[in-house]
């Protein structure tokens, strides 16, 4: 039986990647290329790599488990699931669809009224009425795919049992591989949501809810993690689904085939849980080298270059280190943006802003150098860092201004745009950077969040507060005090703050390209709430 998909991933010029979740040991069978489930904990998996499609194409396809046709359903309202691929004379254009913070659809009546209506769900039923020419080319999800640490009162139930085996164990959180198994079918499963992850290739990052709240904050948060006696079993847990539910899809084929770690695993006979679990520690331990683990990728669509930026996992917070991404992590997203190859337009997918409101980006800076201070002072500054979640690029300054340095050599290499797509905070808005070099590329921040999620009261007066200039003159002045260096890039906001669930679409054509923000109004329409020109040399005029 089908548990779970089949979820389109990446997809090349004659190749594509699909994903699927079986109830027992399966060959799985589409358009006529064929995989082996690997086995995980009792759980079963498959990665069908489709080759020998037709550049520039649709291709309709169904999955066969050991002979018998699994998808589609047999009953369905959807189109059929379509591969669509890229021919190398393709015209410029793409759509993106992107966004962060996606709680799963409950039946409860107050906690469903609480979230509101999902926006991705809306975008996916608008979809079944539109010709698939104006289907997005790819789905991004920055992060927050899934909630480990809130949890919906199904997973409550489904957990509550557990106690008398683990009564250490947390009551609230998930903590081993098969609760992270229910928490991934609860996300995926919602109909609207499985179809249009079976049609639209994704791409996806994690945030710290995938994890835990805070994930890999400080050193001092990963010390108090790992004093408790269930810490282990969680960040296995995390990571390793992350591995098999998130990331192998991400990687292209050539990709995919050179990964040591896929090979052995998606290759392996048995019960893979030993190899997960020894890739999990790898990923966990900061080796910050060869035997660490990469979970940044890149994607090429076109003439657009997409690269996803592992911007928790990837933390070096031992020995005195601050820093977002360790050197080789970072050597390695400096060379995905200047790869060979012909790029109009360079997309940074982050799940954390680079650029927040002035006066949240300050106080993150003055933050970071507080904490570092020995006694009573550092210990305060820890604090309040983890009190008010001040861990985004603005709170690890030296990666903030490396990033800055990269997006800068970018914006200089030809190219029409830099757009940084991210998530997180709850807020969606788009500002528009000016570096200090003045490069002729346009560069901004685009931020989608939430997609199903409730926003917290005080959300809303603090991001607007942020984003004043008031505000922003204090908190650079007190930064300036503080001993920080002053900033190479500042940016003016352009759209937003936008509050609710949002889904943003990139739209690409040739060299231009735009953002729209749009919020669901019914489970079956959304609302354009502003849209503008990121290509556009003169100020744009934001409809909201």
């Amino acid at each position: 039986m089908l548990v779970l998909g089949p979820v389109l991933r990446h997809v090349g010029e004659t190749t594509a990647q699909v994903w699927v979740q079986t109830d027992e040991p399966a060959t799985v069978r589409v358009l006529g290329c064929e995989a082996r489930t690997f086995e995980v904990q009792g759980h079963h998996f498959a990665l069908v790599g489709v080759t020998g499609l037709t550049p520039d194409s649709r291709t309709p396809y169904e999955v066969h488990l050991d002979g018998e046709q699994v998808w589609p359903l047999a009953s369905t309202p959807f189109p059929a699931s379509l591969i669509r691929t890229r021919g190398p004379d393709s015209d410029g254009s793409n759509r993106i669809i992107f966004g962060s913070c996606r709680y799963a659809k409950v039946a409860d009546p107050k906690l469903a009224a609480k979230l509101g209506i999902d926006a991705l769900d809306a975008y996916a039923t608008r979809m079944v009425h539109r010709d698939p020419a104006e289907w997005p080319d790819a789905l991004l999800l920055l992060g927050d795919q899934v909630y480990a640490d809130e949890l919906t009162p199904r997973i409550r139930r489904r957990i509550a049992g557990r106690r008398d085996n683990h009564p250490d164990w947390p009551d609230d959180e998930i903590v081993d591989f098969g609760e992270y198994v229910g928490l991934y079918r609860d996300a995926w499963s919602d109909p609207e949501i499985r179809w249009l992850l079976s049609t639209v290739p994704t791409a996806m990052i994690f945030d710290d809810h995938d994890v835990r709240d805070d994930w890999n904050t400080s050193k001092a948060w990963r010390d108090e993690m790992r004093a408790t006696s269930w810490w282990e079993h969680r960040i296995r847990a995390g990571l390793a689904s992350y591995w098999v539910f998130q990331h192998i899809g991400n990687l292209p084929p050539e990709e995919l085939a050179a990964d040591s770690d896929a090979a052995r695993i998606l290759g392996a006979e048995g019960d893979t849980w030993p190899q997960l679990a020894e890739l999990a520690d790898r990923a966990d331990a900061e080796t910050d080298g060869a035997k660490g683990v990469r979970f940044s990728f890149r994607w090429d669509l076109g003439r657009s270059r997409f690269i996803m930026i592992d911007s928790r996992n990837g933390r070096i917070l031992e020995d005195g280190q601050h820093l977002m991404l360790g050197d080789p992590e970072f050597d390695w997203v400096e060379a995905a943006v200047h790869a060979p190859g012909s790029v109009d337009h360079l997309v940074l997918g982050t799940s954390l802003p680079w650029l927040l409101p002035h006066a949240i980006g300050e106080l993150q800076t003055v933050n970071e150098i507080a904490a570092a201070k020995p006694g009573w002072r550092g210990r305060l500054g820890e604090s309040i860092r983890q009190g008010a979640d001040l861990e985004h690029w603005a709170a690890f300054r030296e990666s903030f201004d490396r990033l800055t340095r990269m997006i800068e050599r970018a914006a200089r290499s030809g190219v029409a745009s830099v757009n940084v797509l991210s998530g997180d905070v709850h807020h969606s808005y788009a500002a528009r950077a000016d570096l200090e070099s003045a490069p002729p590329a346009a560069v901004h921040q685009l931020t989608c969040s939430p997609v199903h999620n409730h926003v917290e009261w005080f959300v809303k007066p603090g991001f607007r507060l942020g984003w004043s200039r008031f505000t922003r003159r204090l908190t650079e002045r007190w930064s300036e005090r503080a001993g920080a260096p002053a900033k190479t890039v500042d940016w003016e906001r352009l759209a937003g703050p936008l509050f609710g669930n949002t889904i943003a679409t990139l739209d690409i054509t040739d060299r231009t390209a735009e953002v729209i923000f749009e919020q669901p109004t019914s489970p079956a329409s959304l609302a354009e709430r502003a849209r503008l020109e990121l290509t556009a040399p003169a100020p744009v005029e934001v409809a909201t």
